[in-house]
């Protein structure tokens, strides 16, 4: 359970960071840490599949994205202006309202409850459970969302060979 806490206040120290820092690039860099510590969270839950995919999709593919773009933009060119004090006073108003929101919310839970410790089975989060409901129980969703994926894909590939000029449609 310790390890639990040390783990979420890294998530929510870099967490923190990602908004906090001036530099974009320290921003992604950051923001990988938190998909990583996100990733360690999925494991105590008993959830590595999950943990696999979330460092792959977004640790690896989205971020190498972000940073790519981040790269390509002259950034001292596009420098924002400076925020006017009614800005960030709103903001700072907001974000305590929503603070105080969210602890008064989280007394009222009772996580006792709602764990569901009897209900529990060790391969509650393992890819072959998964797999079992995944194509058992919804195999008419999972092939119609595929079916979706392939036409956006084909529409992706249309627009981006059209000639200059050109109306396919």
């Amino acid at each position: 359970m310790n390890f639990w806490y040390f783990l979420t206040a890294l998530t929510l120290l870099s967490a923190l960071m990602v908004v906090l820092s001036k530099n974009p690039i320290h921003s992604v860099l950051y923001l990988v840490f938190t998909f990583f510590c996100i990733s360690g969270h999925y494991v105590l839950l008993n959830a590595q599949f999950l943990m696999a995919v979330n460092i792959v999709v977004y640790a690896g593919a989205i971020m190498v994205l972000f940073l790519f773009v981040i790269m390509m933009m002259d950034l001292r060119k596009n420098m924002p202006d400076s925020k006017s004090t009614l800005t960030k006073l709103a903001g700072a108003v907001l974000g305590g309202t929503l603070l105080v929101i969210l602890i008064a919310a989280s007394r009222k839970v009772d996580l006792k409850d709602a764990v569901g410790i009897s209900t529990f089975k060790g391969q509650t989060g393992m890819v072959e459970g998964l797999g079992q409901i995944l194509y058992r129980d919804y195999v008419l969703p999972f092939e119609l969302v595929s079916v979706l994926f392939f036409v956006a894909m084909v529409g992706a590939v249309m627009l981006g060979k059209r000639e200059a000029g050109e109306r396919n449609f």
